[in-house]
């Protein structure tokens, strides 16, 4: 490698010692040298990992198969005219942005990622490379290459921006961290000035765009690492200063809302792909420029520490997050270029977020730290499913922060909490009770149907119409995990109400588009109990319903009412549609008759009043209910559902149960409960117990329910009525909890975001003061009944006011 002298180095760059802020002698070029010489051996920290044994597993096992993916990568490494790999063409014949085009674009990324595998393995120990002179020779050539033919500041680029803009520079920049020492000053010239070209400063000159979210946090990644790699200050104090529009609440567009939500792409929650991605990257980014001139003060990154425990811990469950905030990313499977053929899954997307949570601790208050550290060994602990320290994705710094936590005897795992969230800003929901979880995803206005685009999640149309996915705490942890997306009957999601009308592929267009016109859409909650609505209209359908769930303690009670469609074809409501696996033989039983477990198997159980899966849990129609239950092996592909998965048959066996409400139905219902982990005795039990439940109303106009052993007494009201004990003047939930101790909460929400004030609700129940109630109500009249006449509400966000008062 040519001697340079620093001085020409930096010149050439064009940068200089002088902005670090001293004068530009000896002292200061030694100083600037050394700030960026340590910025580049935190990197290497935060990329290659630290405090782990090589000769110990996880990491023995995990340090060999990278020296082997280096060895198949060194040893296919063919460069050519428009490729430096056979299998990753990137000459684009018509470069545009067309799905062909993605594909070129992608393999330019591919590409730079294989590069960095090698240089990883270069640099750890165990590899079998360690150390490697030739391999690190190979990769220098590989990178003069993509620059050469590709990747510099005279191509114009073609297909996705992302690739571009995130995903080759951050590889390439890695890379060049991880050989600096083997870089000539040339060849940081000019892979510096490709970044430049790709990625000008005014890539975040506005919050706009896809400079938003967790795309502005990637980009401030690859202008840091670019300031870190070419010495240039200024690159490092614009990184630092366009986080600055990440970390404040937003009320509209993509980022972190006051309630938790996390929006990217303007209408898709998003907790659980950009958001990790998010969250990641800035732990990396605080990390890296801690104790540096760059360091990241900003008193709003604050918030982004409030929402570890706001924002991600409520959907994530034993290991994984839920699907309900993963957007495109629950379509990607197994993808056809991974010749390792591992699936992603809920568990293996939530494994990083762990790992990021322990990182962004680094730079958190003790407190926050050492809270942190027991939460993620507590999901840690209980992912039985897939133990995220056997996760095959899951880089090696990560790993090693898991296993320190792990092997962290002074850190208690902190157990699953109880209690209910409501997400009224991104229409989402998650109920957490001793031995289950769930989560509801709908959709209105504001959010999508579901996202598609570059070519994923093709068949998502009817995630967001009141999908209702539950998990248990020993058992059912992969049932979401297991091929459950390409092979699952996507008209028949559990919880959703959908017209069998045949839908095309990315039907209602790309980057969630598609949004039913309702405003009726959230609900109300205490903190453990929860009363939630859906207005829902169909996707690219005239579907219309009217859709409640009442989530209480060890049940969901489900109502569906005013279900009405002129599509010409059935409309059905899906109970559950529960993956049973490969063997597919969990007893399921009807009424205390067992049922065939052979398949394909079909019956329509007329007067039902309650059935049960076996190892799952247990359903009760309240006065009966016709339903139909399907035993059925079903076949799919990755490649069905995302252009970029695997083609390979996969075949799981699905036990559904659905109300079929018929062709064209013009005031369909339906009334049931999910009782999660349940026995077949105690789902008797309850079906007999005709007393529990009281459904007061189920109508089109007001959804309501009362459960007077809990003290629980809730409705929707879709418009003004009454419900049992409860009446609204206009639309509103309502939830109430009688104590023993006679006391009460009235929890009441407009989830419209449409009442200016006005809103009247009475409860028909002696009460002898209102003793505690937001600014928002106007005023309380108790006595004989409470009535509370609220002040305007549309500036509460469908958020959930809650009144305590002490019963008469």
């Amino acid at each position: 490698m040519p001697s340079w002298p620093r001085r020409a180095f930096l010149l050439t760059t064009g940068t200089t010692a002088l902005a670090l802020g001293a004068p530009g002698g000896p002292t200061a070029r030694a100083a600037a040298e050394d700030a960026y010489a340590q910025l580049r051996a935190t990197w290497r920290t935060l990329v290659l990992g630290e405090g782990f044994s090589p000769t110990a597993e996880p990491f023995k096992g995990r340090l060999a198969g990278l020296g082997e993916a280096a060895r198949r990568w060194r040893s296919t490494m063919a460069p050519a005219s428009g490729s430096l790999w056979p299998d990753l063409p990137y000459a684009d014949p018509e470069p545009d942005t067309d799905q062909d085009s993605f594909t070129y674009s992608a393999n330019v990324v591919a590409g730079y990622a294989r590069l960095a595998t090698m240089a990883q393995a270069s640099c750890q120990p165990g590899t079998g490379l360690t150390g490697d002179a030739g391999l690190r020779a190979d990769v220098l050539t590989g990178l003069d290459h993509l620059y050469a033919q590709v990747y510099n500041e005279r191509t114009t680029r073609f297909g996705n921006w992302w690739s571009w803009q995130i995903g080759a520079p951050q590889a390439l920049l890695d890379t060049c961290v991880l050989l600096y020492d083997a870089l000539s000053a040339e060849q940081v010239a000019r892979f510096c000035a490709a970044v430049d070209h790709f990625v000008p400063d005014a890539a975040v000159a506005h919050y706009t765009g896809t400079s938003t979210g967790a795309n502005r946090v990637d980009l401030c990644r690859v202008l840091a690492l670019r300031g870190v790699v070419g010495a240039a200050p200024a690159k490092l104090a614009l990184a630092r200063d366009a986080l600055s529009p990440v970390f404040p609440y937003v009320t509209s567009g993509d980022g972190l809302y006051r309630d938790g939500s996390f929006i990217q792409h303007t209408t898709v929650p998003y907790t659980g792909s950009y958001g990790a991605v998010l969250l990641g990257g800035l732990g990396l980014l605080f990390a890296l420029l801690a104790d540096s001139p760059w360091v990241v003060t900003d008193p709003g990154r604050q918030i982004v520490f409030d929402a570890v425990e706001h924002a991600w811990a409520p959907f994530l469950y034993n290991g994984l997050v839920m699907d309900c905030v993963a957007g495109r990313a629950l379509s990607r499977g197994v993808a056809a270029s991974d010749d390792r053929r591992i699936q992603a899954d809920d568990h293996l997307r939530g494994h990083p977020v762990l790992a990021s949570v322990l990182l962004l601790g680094q730079g958190a208050s003790a407190a926050e730290r050492a809270r942190w550290r027991g939460l993620v060994k507590g999901w840690t602990r209980r992912d039985y499913y897939s133990p995220p320290l056997a996760d095959p994705h899951l880089g090696l710094a990560a790993l090693a922060r898991l296993k320190d936590v792990e092997d962290d005897a002074g850190t208690a795992p902190v157990p699953e909490p109880t209690g209910h969230r409501l997400f009224p800003e991104m229409a989402r929901a998650t109920h957490r009770r001793p031995g289950w979880a769930a989560s509801l995803s709908m959709a209105d206005a504001r959010i999508t149907y579901y996202e598609t685009g570059n070519g994923e999640n093709l068949r998502g149309w009817h995630t967001g119409s009141g999908l209702l996915a539950w998990w248990g705490d020993s058992f059912a942890n992969g049932q979401y995990s297991d091929a459950y997306w390409p092979t699952v009957d996507p008209y028949r999601l559990p919880g959703t109400t959908v017209s069998r009308t045949v839908l095309a592929d990315g039907a209602g267009g790309d980057w969630g588009a598609a949004r039913p016109a309702v405003r009726w859409v959230g609900g109300a909650t205490d903190g453990q109990r929860a009363a939630l609505g859906q207005h829902l209209k169909g996707l690219r359908s005239t579907l219309s319903a009217r859709k409640s769930w009442f989530f209480l303690d060890d049940a969901i009670v489900c109502l569906g009412a005013g279900i009405g469609c002129t599509d010409g074809t059935a409309v059905e409501s899906t109970v559950e549609n529960r993956n049973l696996g490969t063997a597919g033989r969990a007893p399921f039983q009807a009424d205390g008759v067992p049922k065939a477990v052979a398949t394909p198997w079909a019956q329509t159980l007329t007067g039902a009043r309650w059935a049960h899966i076996g190892g799952h849990g247990g359903y009760v129609f309240p006065g009966g209910a016709t339903v139909k239950a399907l035993r059925e092996q079903r076949t799919g592909r990755w490649s069905d559902i995302n252009r970029g998965g695997s083609a390979t048959p996969l075949t799981r066996t699905f036990l559904t149960l659905y109300v079929d409400h018929g062709i064209d139905p013009t005031d369909g219902s339906y009334a049931y409960l999910l009782l999660p982990g349940a026995s077949a005795e105690r789902t008797a039990e309850r079906a007999a117990a005709v007393g529990w439940l009281r459904i007061l109303a189920n109508t089109d106009a007001v959804q309501g329910v009362g459960v007077p052993s809990l003290g629980c007494t809730a409705a929707n009201f879709w418009a003004g009525g009454a419900a049992g004990p409860l009446a609204a003047s206009a639309a509103c939930s309502v939830l109430v909890t009688e104590r023993p101790d006679g006391t009460a909460t009235v929890c009441v929400s407009d989830p419209t975001r449409a009442t200016g004030g006005g809103l009247s609700v009475t409860w028909q129940r002696p009460v002898a003061e209102v003793t505690g109630r937001p600014a928002t109500v106007a005023s309380a009249a108790t006595g004989g009944s409470l009535t509370l006449v609220f002040g305007d509400l549309s500036g509460a966000r469908g958020a959930t006011q809650k009144i305590t008062v002490r019963l008469g």
